[in-house]
């Protein structure tokens, strides 16, 4: 304290981004030693991705099975973190309290909600780095464009984000991770992940298509599998549940 009374350095809250960037590095940290969260975000796609790839289960159509799967366990992978990993941890952390007092801090609410989402976008840039390794390992040779890869899986991202956190914040934590586990599980059989869609009954195939794992799997699979362009139906698919689990999300989201 000086002469004059005050304070050096001033007390107070640190700039903005300062705040956002401390706090996603410690959701990210968080993530990456929860032994279950690394189950769900690395060790399932890449045993499946291995798995399938290397031993004759699924009839994945003609060509190699990776060129197949490896779009459809990219997808995976933006799921499991983006939408079942960040549900768990937000519904437990909203249990035990934690939620309620990081909101009293001096991280507007907007901004914790950023900080998780930029620690899910960082642990997908290493869930996708990893299984792109493995899957050239294996013998992938992706087509596409990389921009329009890029657009899918942002997309993805946020619809699964939305959902997730729609999931938190009005369930409670036990419900919450037996519904996120669920849902994880049925959208692996049904969404097209390693079991192509047209394998279903034709009734299931139109309800199953309007799925954002199942849109966000084609759609890859289009551009990185037959070398498509914009694959609008699939974008349009993944904008309407971003658009709608995120304003759900920020409507009934409770903090307590």
């Amino acid at each position: 304290m000086t002469a004059t009374g005050t304070y050096s350095p001033a007390p107070g809250a640190a700039p903005l981004g300062r705040m956002i960037a401390a706090q996603a590095a410690l959701e990210t940290r968080m993530l990456l030693r929860n032994g279950e969260q690394l189950l769900l975000t690395v060790v399932i796609p890449t045993l499946l991705l291995v798995l399938f790839s290397s031993v004759d289960i699924v009839d994945t159509g003609e060509g190699r099975a990776v060129d197949f799967l490896a779009p459809g366990v990219l997808a995976l992978a933006v799921m499991s973190t983006a939408f079942t990993g960040q549900a768990i941890a937000t519904g437990f952390e909203r249990r035990y309290g934690v939620l309620k007092r990081l909101a009293a801090s001096p991280l507007p609410r907007w901004g914790l909600m950023t900080a998780k989402t930029l620690s899910v976008l960082v642990t997908e840039v290493l869930q996708i780095v990893l299984l792109t390794v493995i899957a050239f390992a294996l013998g992938w040779s992706p087509r596409g464009n990389p921009l329009t890869v890029l657009l899918l899986l942002v997309l993805g991202t946020a619809a699964f984000s939305g959902l997730g956190l729609l999931m938190a914040g009005t369930l409670k934590a036990e419900a919450t991770l037996a519904a996120a586990n669920l849902v994880f599980l049925l959208l692996l059989v049904g969404g097209g992940v390693v079991v192509p869609l047209d394998k279903f009954p034709e009734a299931a195939q139109a309800v199953l298509g309007l799925l954002p794992i199942s849109a966000l799997s084609g759609g890859l699979r289009d551009v990185l599998q037959d070398g498509a362009g914009m694959p609008w139906a699939d974008l349009g698919v993944l904008a309407a549940w971003a658009a709608a689990g995120l304003a759900a999300a920020g409507r009934f989201f409770r903090w307590e």
